[in-house]
């Protein structure tokens, strides 16, 4: 789908450091002083490799993790996991568009030309003076279904309007610039181990700073078949005919020593099998059974592999990923944020049936988060400008559907003219840890004690 091109010089310059800050070896471009450095910068492929065995050819490999297989298949062999999947939507999406309160005057004064009709969507049964957006229909099935967790006003205290940093806090879970490794990342520190990059995967060219661990290895790839065996100097049918080999080296031997090589050998090769399918069947959705939106954009494709992934048995704990659209709209909003939302609302709904018609939707929890909200009142330009809170969601057949927090009003907002959060994304980060992967939230989340907990989970 086409990008937007309607956001700030900001916006830009931070995707060109997070951009540069993932890329091996290329440094970072200036900026100004006191902006936080992503999550995860600084590590060069030589640091990589030393610090975290191997890590530089997960990350920065183009896929291949052929130094990995037997550690992953070690890890798929064991019960199966919970998987949590942050999806992003970059730039700062409007609240007061994603949820409206079509019938309040207040709205309609502070949005002569941006206002939705009530009559455009469907109301949103939690909280009778809002409306979903049109293009987010799907989502408003699911909630119908119970399967949607909303939260319509979540920020945090003192909210920095700037993406850079916003986004920062986000994916270091904390408001603390200093702070280089992510949310998940330390999560993966704490509960991962060193031979399973799959553990964290990042769904892109590069590393998603929310991942960025210190310890252990995590992985990158830009879609799922692209995960490849790494055969030095071999390649073509001789790769092939030499991979051909490995299942009946991995026959059961008399002899111990013997016998441990073959078992790593036979993992090998069933984990090369499991992955085939991934590149034979790239070009028909993986084989998916649900159709996913026909779009010239990755999005759907990569959720399309990532539910096959799953349901291959890969050890995957957290996933992170960026939605289609750029949702910094300070002009042309209507038809920007349509895109975006329509895309990303139609694809969230193909991976959840995709899941469901699989066996596999109460394993999986897809958080779906922007840096920040928009301003209250329109800019004279067709947009809005940046904000506070904004919304949130959790999708999945076990997310509860209750509301987190409630919506503030547009009579009662801070005095830049923003939206009041009612929630901190810090309290689901922590409920998030402590209900759906089982560990202690004050071992990853800064001051996790001070933020309400939620109950998130059926």
């Amino acid at each position: 789908m086409a990008r937007s091109c309607h956001h700030c010089d900001e916006f830009s310059r931070a995707a060109l450091v997070r951009r540069s800050a993932a890329e091996a070896g290329r440094g970072l471009p200036a900026i100004e002083t006191g902006m936080p450095l992503p999550a995860g910068t600084g590590l060069d492929r030589r640091t990589f490799v030393t610090r975290s065995f191997g890590l530089a050819l997960s990350v920065y490999g183009l896929g291949k993790l052929g130094l990995f297989e037997e550690g992953i298949a070690r890890a798929a062999s064991g019960p199966a996991q919970p998987v949590l999947v942050s999806v992003f939507l970059p730039g700062g999406t409007d609240s007061l568009s994603v949820l409206y309160p079509g019938l309040d005057s207040t709205y309609r004064r502070l949005r002569p030309q941006l206002k939705l009709d009530p009559a455009a969507g469907q109301a949103f049964s939690e909280d009778n003076r809002l409306f979903w957006h049109p293009k987010l229909s799907p989502l408003a099935t699911l909630h119908g279904e119970g399967k949607v967790t909303v939260a319509p006003a979540v920020g945090y205290t003192h909210p920095d309007q700037s993406h850079f940093t916003s986004r920062h806090f986000w994916e270091v879970g904390a408001t603390d610039p200093g702070l280089m490794s992510g949310w998940m990342g330390r999560y993966l520190d704490r509960s991962g181990n060193m031979d399973n990059p799959l553990q964290g995967l990042s769904l892109d060219y590069q590393l998603q700073p929310s991942l960025a661990s210190a310890k252990v290895p995590v992985a990158s790839l830009a879609a799922p078949d692209e995960y490849t065996f790494d055969a030095p100097g071999v390649w073509g049918q001789v790769e092939d005919r030499m991979l051909e080999t490995l299942a009946p080296l991995g026959a059961r031997r008399s002899d111990r020593f013997l016998n441990q090589a073959a078992g790593a050998t036979a993992a090998s090769d069933r984990l090369r099998r499991q992955l085939a399918p991934f590149a034979q069947n790239s070009g028909n959705g993986y084989g998916s059974p649900v159709a996913y939106p026909d779009v010239d954009d990755s999005f759907p494709h990569q959720l399309a592999g990532l539910a096959a992934m799953i349901a291959a048995g890969l050890p995957l704990r957290c996933v992170a990923i960026t939605a289609p659209g750029e949702y910094d709209t300070h002009d042309d909003q209507p038809q920007a944020l349509a895109d975006g939302l329509d895309v990303t609302a139609r694809s969230l709904y193909s991976f959840q049936r995709d899941l469901e018609a699989r066996g596999l939707a109460d394993r999986v929890l897809v958080l779906v988060w922007s840096e920040f909200g928009r301003r209250a009142e329109e800019n004279g330009s067709s947009g809005t400008d940046h904000g506070a809170a904004g919304t949130a969601f959790l999708i999945g057949t076990r997310a509860k559907g209750q509301m987190i927090g409630e919506f503030p009003g547009v009579d009662n907002l801070d005095d830049d003219g923003n939206l009041k959060a009612t929630s901190d994304f810090r309290g689901i980060y922590s409920s998030l840890l402590e209900q759906w992967l089982s560990t202690d939230a004050a071992a990853v989340i800064p001051g996790a004690g001070s933020f309400a907990r939620t109950p998130l989970l059926k």
